[in-house]
């Protein structure tokens, strides 16, 4: 499923983080916790799924798994935000949970550096995992921090392009776009308007539509969120300016702000059978690879097509990137079970069946090198446009910082200032904004 919550979980006491120890037998982190792996025990995993369909199958993955570690009993429970997981690491005791899952990604540079998250290098070490032989680059470098990794990748995302074949057949389109010129085109000629709003949109462009955030944006712009030092970059790196200018002419150029946010106020819910695209108020949509399932839920009455998303026109023979994201797993640094916790852990995030079956089991990418090319995969023929973003050597994620994902909150804000309007000098504006988000990091430092 996608990532859905986008507030950022707030930091564990430092109390919470201990020296690592490590053991002949075991791999222990945060509190140097030494249970026998082996012992009959009880452990409690946390997520965040809610729907039925998702939480039977990460209920199924767990009966394997206890099925396989007979002595291992795990108590699952569900539909727990980022907010709830916080109190939980924060408060400690035997009431929390041994391990974990998160949908925010861009909060791991928050999680590892303050110690919400147990450091997996002992384990992974006990167990000689070769993580590149293992997981993408990509998911590689969003699960962890400056070195630190207090995650592991379960399932991944990537965004691509949807449209609507019927729609781009009347208006004698023959193929999605690759660059954005060809997309601005595409957009506006499959534009119908009505009055003062539309009978169709082509794409909507605004900040505030579902899933046009400004870091689904940059994966098509090759760039850097900082420099070497680690300050800001987005008044230094063109591209910033670059996508930023090319949206607000998108906006402008298919009606106003105005006039597209009133239309996008008709929208009916992202996650609902309603979403602007199945009803075909807009023919194309910026989304991830779970909207197929939505989309045959929805039954809709239209061809669906899938591609990667068009890339800056300077860039196209890397076209076929998109932006990653996904679920991270971790263990609570308080369990006195770790190396149970462990176990459930690498098996989750590891085992090329679990991952399969998982990935069958809720429509998203699967994680593991293995499982991606894994014959056993059930998908229909669109779904591989996503497992080749995902494995496309140029795909890219938001970078990680100290303070998770506020620097990405503050660019956010100010991009939605520029599309409406309310800033008129753009470069000015990433200069402060650069500038805010570095006395940001500092403070959370």
């Amino acid at each position: 499923m996608p990532v859905r919550p986008r507030r950022a979980a707030i930091a564990l006491a430092a109390t919470a983080s201990m020296a690592l120890l490590a053991s002949a037998c075991t791999g222990s982190a945060g509190n140097g916790a030494t249970d026998d792996p082996a012992a009959k025990t009880t452990i409690t995993f946390w997520h965040g799924w809610s729907a039925p369909a998702e939480v039977k199958a990460i209920q199924d993955n767990v009966d394997r798994f206890e099925k396989s570690h007979p002595n291992i009993t795990v108590k699952v429970v569900g539909n727990i935000n980022d907010d709830k997981l916080n109190q939980a690491l924060r408060a400690g005791g035997s009431n929390g949970p041994d391990v974990v899952s998160s949908f925010t990604t861009a909060n791991v540079g928050k999680f590892c550096a303050s110690g919400a998250l147990a450091d997996l290098k002992p384990f992974l070490e006990k167990d000689r995992v070769d993580l590149d032989k293992t997981f993408p680059k990509v998911l590689q470098e969003y699960t962890q921090f400056e070195g630190k990794r207090c995650s592991l990748p379960l399932l991944s995302d990537a965004y691509g392009l949807y449209y609507n074949k019927d729609a781009f057949e009347a208006a004698g389109i023959t193929a999605p776009p690759k660059t954005w010129t060809e997309f601005a085109q595409v957009a506006k000629k499959l534009t119908k308007p009505k009055g003062d709003s539309y009978e169709q949109l082509g794409f909507m462009p605004n900040y505030l539509g579902y899933e046009t955030v400004v870091s689904h944006y940059m994966s098509q712009w090759n760039h850097r969120y900082f420099d070497a030092q680690g300050k800001s970059n987005v008044a230094a790196d063109p591209a910033f300016a670059e996508m930023m200018t090319y949206q607000k002419s998108l906006v402008d150029g298919l009606g106003g702000f105005a006039k597209l946010d009133k239309y996008r106020t008709t929208f009916g819910d992202e996650w609902g059978a309603k979403h602007p695209f199945h009803t075909g108020q807009v023919a194309m949509q910026l989304d991830g690879e779970w909207r197929l399932n939505f989309i045959k839920d929805a039954e809709v009455g239209f061809e669906v097509g899938v591609a990667p998303l068009p890339v800056a026109d300077d860039e196209v023979a890397e076209y076929g990137k998109g932006y990653l994201s996904g679920t991270i797993m971790g263990i609570a640094p308080q369990s006195r079970k770790q190396n149970a916790a462990w176990e459930l852990v690498k098996y989750m995030t590891m085992d090329t069946e679990a991952v399969v079956n998982f990935a069958n089991g809720i429509g998203n990418v699967p994680s593991t090198l293995e499982a991606l090319k894994s014959p056993n995969l059930k998908f229909d023929a669109r779904f591989k446009t996503f497992l080749d973003i995902a494995r496309h050597p140029r795909s890219s994620t938001s970078d990680g910082a100290v303070n998770g994902s506020a620097y990405q909150d503050t660019l956010q804000d100010f991009a939605q200032k520029y599309e409406k309007g309310q800033v008129t000098d753009l470069r000015k504006g990433l200069g402060e904004t650069a500038a805010q988000i570095d006395r940001d990091i500092a403070q959370a430092k």
